[in-house]
């Protein structure tokens, strides 16, 4: 089984250069942020059968994760040159990408979600900042549980061309938290219990 996936790899690794490997990155985030949302939805669905389908929403993350797709394909290509090395020999440039990617384009790509999907979703920007400061620590808190043993994985061992969609597939699980977290019904406040 491994040695078939190293030969489709071998095959497919010449062609994921340049252009293509751009749009392979683009069309992998954008299509999995909406697997992620489309599952969320099932489970929710399931647990509330009365909640309808709502295929615009996942139409505005295919969107907003289109849109993420460049940017992460344009920064991996810079950690990659600034940090140069892979592999266990190379472990304090893996090290640093790791922090800087969990300091960095956590927080960046994170805050990209909210307000994309916020400006699709018709809210002001003011709301959607203030979404994004509601929402941003838990968001972040489960991020450092997730992205770095991820990210470690990711550069010590996946090929340069390959980071993107790597990181794709491990996020399809991130992605569905991402829409439970963006879309979960709000509490509603505590009221005022006056004697």
């Amino acid at each position: 089984m491994l040695s078939r996936g190293r030969q489709l790899l071998r095959r497919v690794s010449p062609r994921l250069s340049g252009h293509l490997l751009l749009v392979t990155n683009t069309a992998t985030c954008g299509a999995l942020l909406a697997t992620g949302d489309t599952l969320q939805r099932a489970w929710q669905h399931r647990h509330r059968p009365d909640t309808e389908s709502q295929l615009a929403r996942t139409g505005r993350v295919l969107a907003v994760g289109c849109s993420m797709g460049p940017l992460m394909h344009f920064w991996y290509l810079w950690l990659d040159g600034a940090f140069p090395g892979t592999g266990l020999k190379a472990l304090r440039a893996v090290l640093k990408k790791v922090l800087i990617d969990q300091v960095v384009a956590s927080p960046a790509l994170g805050a990209w979600y909210f307000l994309g999907m916020g400006t699709l979703e018709g809210q002001t920007l003011e709301e959607s900042c203030q979404e994004l400061k509601e929402k941003f620590w838990e968001f972040y808190k489960a991020d450092w549980c997730i992205w770095p043993g991820a990210q470690l994985l990711n550069f010590l061992f996946v090929p340069p061309k390959f980071r993107v969609i790597y990181i794709n597939f491990i996020t399809l699980g991130w992605d569905t938290y991402l829409s439970y977290l963006k879309h979960r019904p709000t509490a509603p406040p505590p009221e005022d219990h006056q004697l």
